[in-house]
């Protein structure tokens, strides 16, 4: 699988870019998709056509925006971009606007690129680093903080979940199934790693036609409020995760659906 510095390289990187709208941001990160070939024009269209009609859900922690659309022949490889606002800006999310980055994504499936997305899970998950990334001056230095940290925790994540019965699990859910439910069950996972529980749960990222039809499957499923309300009874426990980024928020969703 590739990594986070091979999908997201410094040419896809821009700081202090300026978008009048949440159209023009995610214009943004998909423009610079385009100018690395890892999609067409098409693409970008695709992702803002995605907010139209699934809601702001793509806002998936305080100030952070997780642009991205189902592989389609408009993407060309699997790819990301990473643009920093000039000035944030309003996507209608009702708790974590304005945005100030925005994370673009286009993937050719729905798993090559599950590396890259533990790695940024973890480096946003991270305070002090997470900050430092919204910090950085230049888009060089973005990249070198990226590149740095891109493989810390990977083994012991490995070595945690290797082994044993999977006896429950939990389905994280987003309108795609490729971004921001494999960025959620990536915080997820991290956190059942760190209770001991990573080889008794586990975690599969879906999209809602498909958790629809796996719900029975699962204990609960944790989305986010717009997906939650499209979502609607499936016959388990919907529950809503606010920052996606939060292992602390994830660590309590888990919690209460435990009774721990």
């Amino acid at each position: 699988m590739a990594a986070l510095s091979e999908l997201l390289p410094v040419a896809a990187v821009t700081v202090d870019a300026p978008a009048a709208d949440w159209r023009e941001a995610v214009r943004r990160a998909g423009d610079l998709m385009v100018a690395t070939g890892a999609a067409t024009d098409a693409y970008t269209a695709e992702m803002i056509e995605n907010v139209e009609q699934n809601g702001p859900y793509i806002v998936i922690a305080p100030g952070l925006a997780f642009a991205h659309a189902r592989p389609s022949p408009a993407v060309l490889r699997t790819g990301m971009s990473w643009v920093r606002l000039a000035r944030p800006v309003a996507f209608g999310h009702e708790s974590n606007d304005p945005v100030e980055l925005v994370v673009g994504l286009a993937a050719k499936d729905a798993s090559e690129h599950t590396a890259a997305m533990g790695a940024l899970a973890r480096l946003l998950a991270d305070q002090d680093t997470a900050r430092a990334l919204r910090e950085a001056p230049t888009a060089q230095a973005v990249h070198a903080i990226l590149r740095g940290g891109q493989e810390a925790g990977a083994p012991a994540q490995a070595a945690a979940r290797g082994g044993g019965g999977e006896l429950h699990k939990i389905l994280t859910v987003c309108g795609n199934g490729v971004g921001t439910s494999l960025f959620l069950k990536q915080t997820v996972e991290g956190v059942l790693d760190h209770w001991g529980w990573g080889r008794y749960v586990t975690v599969e990222a879906t999209d809602t036609i498909s958790a629809k039809g796996k719900a029975n499957e699962a204990v609960a499923i944790l989305t986010s409020r717009e997906i939650a309300r499209t979502l609607g009874d499936v016959g388990v426990p919907v529950k809503v995760v606010e920052d996606f980024t939060s292992a602390a928020e994830a660590d309590r969703v888990l919690r209460d659906t435990y009774d721990v």
